[in-house]
């Protein structure tokens, strides 16, 4: 099945004509493994080479009969070939054809998964440097904390999904694995010649060892790997759901001339492009969930995988192209709020500043317990009754016995938060030219201290 959201080049490989494309390529290699062992006429492996070809309308005709898709699709090739037919899927049995074929189908859909997040590697950088010095708050439970730079927050899903791109390199490689090797994988009927010419010709390497299947903890690493990329793009646009509610608003959706958020409130401007991911990602999950189930199969094999394979396969790559594109998209377009930040990084009148206090009092000798309980008991009057932290230190006897005017005015600078900035980056991106980024970090420390 082929989701309605699926872009050509990904729904193309999920194709009945590409599917069956592979299986008839898979036939004829096979042959001329057989045949290069002396086991079918030279002429007949050039007609079978010539006339081998399907016709997908007749073979969804002959399943209705035989109730056997390669059954029915090798009666169609048979019509094509004629008399020489009798030496195609000589040895083979229906797994060796299906599995080898979905190893080539998932290998190239990869190849484009691949492709989506270099693309989205590519705009996560750009705007990264863009905004390396956009100051913000940072939150813990919800919670003002300590400020960050939303370029931080995008280094951050830069570097995530670098893993993820490394996640999916390692399960095409696990994947790419096709096996030859007859009903019951012991090569009763084959020469395992057969099963490396064909996997090399495919740039597939040939399982070591199969029952009628390839192992299906192969294909549960495959779909694990997209899952795990579709949680992380969910944890993103979670992220931008939560800056975009109309109490914080520091970033939102691109929302576009005519857009409408609302039947019912014409002023609605709703995140329903990062919901949507959410949804989405919800459901890849669950193919993963479903791919792990078809790891434990009866015996040699069962046929309870396969059902699976075939809605998980086409619908979890091509959603995850999907999801891949549009956050992409998302992140290309999304509207950025410094100034909204810079305000919301005022709201607790210097409360973020209240580990650097802590720490000062500690440089100047007092216990980690005594300076704690000093600063917490002024921050939480700063909380509740909206003065500034600073200005309730510079009243407190005890805290200016130990400090002076000149220290708190040197703890009270958010340069201090922002010192290794450069140094996150560098390890991120390696090597960068800091001379476009200062002026939009010198203009904003400017506008801070001005709240």
């Amino acid at each position: 099945m082929i989701p309605r959201y699926s872009r050509p080049e990904m729904a193309d490989i999920w194709s009945p004509e590409n599917r069956y494309r592979k299986w008839l390529d898979i036939e004829i290699l096979a042959c001329e493994a057989q045949a290069n062992l002396g086991r079918i006429p030279a002429g007949a492996l050039r007609n079978i080479q010539e006339k081998a070809g399907f016709d997908a309308g007749r073979i969804d005709e002959i399943e209705k009969v035989v109730k056997h898709d390669v059954i029915a699709f090798l009666t169609s090739v048979s019509e094509h070939v004629g008399e020489d037919a009798r030496f195609i899927h000589m040895g083979l049995t229906s797994s060796d054809i299906l599995d080898t074929s979905l190893a080539v189908l998932l290998r190239d859909a990869a190849d484009i998964l691949l492709r989506d997040v270099e693309a989205l590697l590519a705009v996560l950088r750009r705007r990264a440097f863009e905004h390396k010095n956009t100051l913000m708050i940072g939150r813990s439970h919800g919670i003002h904390a300590e400020p960050v730079t939303f370029g931080l927050k995008l280094a951050l899903w830069y570097q995530e999904m670098e893993r993820n791109r490394e996640r999916i390199l390692r399960a095409k490689e696990s994947v790419s694995v096709g096996k030859i090797s007859g009903a019951v994988g012991t090569f009763s009927f084959i020469d395992p010649f057969v099963e490396e010419y064909v996997c090399a010709r495919l740039g597939l390497k040939a399982a070591p060892v199969s029952s009628q299947i390839v192992q299906r903890d192969r294909h549960a690493e495959y779909f694990s790997a997209l899952a795990v990329t579709a949680s992380s793009i969910d944890k993103f646009a979670q992220e931008i759901r939560l800056l975009q509610r109309t109490e914080v608003r520091e970033a939102e959706e691109y929302f576009s001339p005519g857009q409408k958020g609302s039947s019912a409130m014409p002023h609605k401007r709703n995140p329903v492009l990062s919901e949507n991911l959410s949804g989405l990602a919800r459901l890849m999950r669950s193919y993963a969930l479903a791919a792990l189930e078809d790891v434990p199969l009866w015996h040699e094999r069962d046929i309870s995988h396969s059902s699976v394979e075939r809605v998980i396969g086409p619908d979890g790559t091509i959603l995850l192209d999907f999801m891949l594109n549009r956050f992409t998209g998302m992140v290309e377009r999304l509207l950025v709020y410094p100034e909204r930040m810079l305000s919301n990084l005022g709201m607790t009148k210097g409360l973020i500043f209240s580990q650097m206090v802590l720490l000062k009092l500690i440089e100047k000798g007092i216990s980690r317990e005594d300076a704690y309980a000093l600063v917490q008991r002024n921050a939480m009057r700063a909380w509740q009754e909206g003065i500034e932290l600073k200005k309730l230190l510079m009243e407190d006897g005890e805290v200016m016995k130990r400090l002076t005017e000149g220290d708190l005015d040197e703890t009270f600078r958010v340069e201090n938060f922002l010192k290794r900035v450069d140094f996150i980056f560098s390890r991120v991106f390696g090597g960068i030219d800091e001379a476009d980024c200062m002026g939009t970090f010198v203009r904003s420390l400017d506008d801070f201290s001005r709240l």
